[in-house]
């Protein structure tokens, strides 16, 4: 089943990026790449699959795309971190019609299996008000009222999956995403989430001499944070399941914002002043992934600590922002300071 197509909806973004070269490691022979960006704007590139420019909110651009395929894994969207999401929320919204629009060319084309990449901002904004947040578990998503604009559209979307998969026959899957992070993602320019933010900051510091560091919110906001090969295993493992309700994805790691720009600050070897953003967006005061459901069922934890994926992470932006600025802050330094931290 090597050589049977699979689709990549989104795959010029980050996690779509990263899935297609997870899925070429395996030996899958026959992808289909699809993204609305000129592929000089991908975050990866790969010669040896199909790639495809078109904007998949179109219904025939959906056509398209599933036509022959056996499995479609659709992580495209309008998104980026709370910034970008509370300031775009028609925008986020559309991406709606991605969703709808591939479900139907997937049902047409007869597609067996199909992945849809949901987020952990479905949940109710009503357990989420406290840092010291009880873990959200799947059932926490209703009574509905999650995150103004992207959520809503996220949890519409789930139930178009469910109802397709009831009315039509069409093995749909359904992963909950908590703040996925990692090398070859946005860093800069205003998408960017906590992780990739906080280490563009205090590189900028360290290269700047400037050593403060703007916290957006008080800093005691609660995350939890799951890094991109954690991610890709359990799309792997959820899509090929039997579980037919969308189930969380992600790390139970909870850190307060504080706590990730102190991990970054020692992995840089840098202490900074911090000034306080109290009327920048902020999100919720508090989320984590509740994963007993996905550890019964599938026995998936994550493996990989926050303090290891940001190092990762953190030395990749390093190269980026030395390309970008010119400048030539090295990764032994990072290293050094984690031997020794």
């Amino acid at each position: 089943m090597n050589n049977e197509l699979i689709v990549v909806a989104g795959g010029g973004g980050f996690i779509g990026g990263h899935l297609i070269g997870d899925l070429l490691s395996r030996g899958f022979t026959n992808i289909r790449s699809i993204d609305i960006k000129p592929t000089n704007q991908w975050y990866q590139h790969f010669d040896e699959v199909e790639n495809v420019v078109a904007d998949l909110k179109l219904k025939e651009h959906c056509v398209s795309a599933c036509d022959g395929a056996r499995e479609v894994y659709n992580l495209a969207a309008d998104m980026g971190g709370m910034g970008f999401i509370e300031n775009n929320k028609a925008l986020c919204m559309l991406s709606v019609l991605i969703n709808t629009h591939l479900l139907e060319a997937a049902r047409d084309a007869d597609v067996k299996r199909y992945f849809y990449a949901s987020s952990a901002c479905v949940y109710n904004a009503d357990k989420q008000t406290s840092e010291d947040v009880v873990a959200l578990k799947e059932s926490d998503a209703y009574p509905g009222m999650p995150e103004d604009g992207y959520g809503w559209e996220k949890l519409f979307s789930e139930r178009m999956c469910r109802h397709f998969r009831e009315d039509y026959g069409l093995e749909t899957r359904v992963a909950r995403f908590h703040n996925v992070y990692g090398p070859l993602g946005t860093w800069d320019g205003g998408r960017e989430k906590a992780p990739a933010a906080m280490c563009r900051k205090i590189l900028h510091a360290e290269s700047t001499g400037d050593h403060s560091l703007e916290i957006w919110g008080d800093g005691k906001q609660t995350r939890s944070f799951m890094y991109i090969d954690d991610c890709l295993k359990g799309i792997d493992m959820i899509t090929h399941s039997d579980i037919i309700e969308p189930i969380n994805l992600g790390s139970n790691e909870l850190v307060t914002i504080n706590e990730l720009a102190s991990i970054v600050e020692d992995i840089i070897g840098l202490k900074l002043d911090r000034n306080y953003n109290l009327d920048a967006p902020k999100g919720v005061n508090g989320r984590n992934s509740d994963n007993t459901l996905i550890n019964e069922l599938l026995n998936w934890a994550p493996s990989i600590s926050l303090r290891d994926g940001m190092l990762k992470t953190c030395n990749w932006i390093r190269e980026e922002y030395n390309a970008t600025h010119g400048t030539n802050l090295t990764a032994n330094q990072t290293a050094g300071v984690t031997k020794n931290g």
